[in-house]
């Protein structure tokens, strides 16, 4: 019998975050929010590459939604961890 592997995706407080390229999704697709995070520019410091000016925005992941209607808040922050936080924050509010 085959084993079934189910992948296990890294979390922040609780939720998970899945990259792809320069964007990463944080949050359940099953939910009816997610915050999309779009890093739009990067440097390198010795070996390690940080990430500069990064895009969040609070998407509705309902289907029936426009594509105008589905950014719900939009801003832009220096560095990955204050825009994690702001999306972590936004995405709380917006689930109660």
């Amino acid at each position: 019998m085959a084993e079934s592997k189910k992948q296990k995706f890294l979390e922040y407080k609780g939720k998970p975050l899945v990259r792809c390229g320069k964007t990463i999704y944080y949050g359940n697709m099953s939910d009816p929010y997610v915050i999309c995070l779009n890093v739009l520019d990067d440097s390198q410091l010795e070996d390690i590459k940080l990430s500069g000016k990064v895009v969040i925005q609070l998407l509705n992941t309902d289907p029936d939604v426009s594509p105008k209607e589905k950014i719900v808040k939009k801003s832009e922050k220096n560095g990955l961890f204050n825009a994690l936080d702001l999306g972590a924050v936004w995405l709380e509010r917006a689930m109660k």
